[in-house]
Parts: C-alpha cells; structure tokens; sequence
C-alpha cells in the first residue's frame, strides 16, 4: 500500500461499555469536527454495534492518500482525543489503513476484518498461508470479496484480510467451518496475535445526508420503515402502469423477464427516493437527545398512517 494519489480508509474498530454509548457517539462527533480540519480529509461514517453479530463500533475515516492518514494518526490532536475516551473503552482498538476500495463496512452487507500480528522471521510461511486459506474461502458460498493488508512498518504492523459477504448468515457458516477452523489452527505457531471482528451494512448510504457529521447512521429499524414507504408506491404503481399493461401486454414479455426490469427500475428510483424523503424526515432519523422519545413515537405513527392511506388508495385503484 503505497502512494499518496490512492485515496485510504482508516477503519477503526472499538468495544465501548454499554453504559457509555451515548457519551461515546457525542464524544465521536466532537472528534469528526477535529479530524474534518486535517488537509486530505474526504468524510467519516460511525457504524454502532448491531448484537449478535457486531459488537463493536467501527469508524471510517477516509483520506485522499496514504500520508494525509498518517499526520491524522500521528497528530497529538487525534492523542488527545483518545486520552479523553479511554474510560469508554473495552479492551484494545483495532485500527488499520486500508485502500478505499477495500473499505470493508461500504461495499457489502456484512464483513468480517481480521488483523494478525506475525511472530518475526515468520512472514514468509505466513503468505504462504494466507493463500491457501484465501483459495479455501473463495469457495464459500455467499462470498463477495477478498482483500490482503500485509504489514507495512510505521504505517501497520498487522497482516489485514476483509472478508466480505452477501449476508450474516454465510459469513458465520464460514467462519465456523471445520475447514476454516484446521486453517487457523495450522496458523497458529505463525501468529502472535489474532483478532476478528464483523461490519455490518445495509441501508445506511442512502441515510449519510441526515445523520449528524461523524455521528451513528439512523437506528435500522427507522430505514426501513422509509425504505418501504418509497418502495411500495413504486412497485405498485410500475406494476399497474407498466409491467402489466405495457411489458406483459403489449411487449408480451415473460414474467420473469418483466419482473427483472421492474426491479431494476424499482431500485434505481428508490435509491433516489430514499435520499429525498430522508432529508425531510431528519428530525425523526436523527432527533436530539432531549426529545428522542417523542420524535420516535410521532415518525412512527406519520408513517403508518402514510401506509394505510396508500393501501386504501391504491386498493381502490386496483
């Protein structure tokens, strides 16, 4: 990993104690308005923890090139901020410079991120290693992608693989795999440590505009009542004014040919929508603290209502 003209991610992975989550996300919004002043800086995402499957915070901090991040980590402001989250903190963080690309939280619905740290004089029988598990793993069903970190002195000193997979599901079959399992355990008298821990992702960038800069996406639960809320009407509509009278009637398209370009149709649209009407439902995604409860409850209630009143519409006009 080398050269500044390649944009990098730091992506951070962190155990907060569950009596400091809100201290925490407030603490990470004052370290964004830090960070954001550091030349190269492009943006930062918080991904709260979602249990069973990740438990931990992960933050992405992108740079435009490989020595921007470096002054960020190095810096004595980053230091400091650190220094005041230390009684939030579980453990030890992970934290690895990775080429944009290879971002693990944006470019699947889940990912697992696992750091090694190589007993010295070991590295060459450790990539030895790498590739075979590599080859193994490419097999597994649900797979998306593969990506290898190796070490770099002064930048990392752990070895950095991005599992990436199209579901919680997959990746946990995999990562328990009595064939995953014979591998890691062949590995062991190469490493000194060994650390994995999972992204999620799923809606969030289509929620980014309306979350507070360097703050946690909306709770799951709120994108996708409004992921609904634009994607019913579309359907609906594309089905009664399109997709039967036009794609399967007058172009006499196969059902399963017709139902591809509505979905195709349904998504682009949505992923338009879905921004738009987030934007003017920010005060419900993202509410302030003093008034969470409430906001809550009257974005919840606008929403079903704006369901019913759709269903009995378009039932009449069905």
């Amino acid at each position: 990993m080398s050269g500044a003209s390649t944009s990098v991610t730091i992506v951070t992975q962190t155990t907060i104690r569950p009596e400091s989550a809100d201290a925490f996300a407030r603490w990470q919004s004052d370290t964004h308005a830090v960070v954001a002043t550091f030349p190269g800086f492009i943006e930062q995402q918080l991904i709260p923890p979602r249990p069973p499957l990740q438990v931990d915070w992960v933050i992405l901090q992108r740079f435009s090139g490989l020595e921007q991040a470096r002054a960020w980590l190095a810096s004595p402001e980053r230091q400091a901020r650190i220094e005041g989250a230390t009684p939030m903190l579980v453990g030890r963080d992970d934290v690895h410079i990775v080429k944009d690309d290879a971002s693990a939280a944006r470019t699947s619905p889940v990912s697992a991120v696992i750091s090694t740290r190589v007993k010295p004089g070991l590295e060459a029988a450790y990539l030895k290693w790498e590739q075979k598990i590599a080859a193994a793993q490419s097999k597994a069903p649900g797979m998306q992608g593969y990506r290898f970190e190796p070490a770099v002195p002064g930048v990392q000193e752990d070895y950095v693989a991005i599992l990436r997979f199209d579901g919680e599901a997959n990746l946990q079959t995999w990562m328990d795999s009595p064939e995953r399992r014979a591998l890691v355990a062949e590995a062991a008298p190469l490493t000194a440590e060994f650390h994995t821990r999972t992204v999620q992702s799923g809606f969030e960038q289509w929620f980014r505009t309306v979350a507070p800069a360097g703050g946690p996406a909306p709770a799951a639960w709120k994108m996708n009542m409004i992921v609904v809320l634009t994607l019913y009407p579309t359907v609906f509509l594309w089905g009664v004014l399109v997709g039967t009278p036009i794609l399967s009637g007058m172009l006499k398209l196969d059902f399963p040919v017709a139902l591809f370009i509505g979905n195709v149709f349904s998504v682009l649209l949505t992923a338009q929508m879905v921004p738009w009407t987030a934007r003017r439902l920010g005060w419900w995604l993202s509410p302030a603290p003093g008034r969470r409860a409430r906001a809550n409850l009257q974005g919840a209630a606008l929403l079903i209502t704006a369901y019913a009143i759709m269903i009995l519409a378009f039932w009449k006009l069905s």
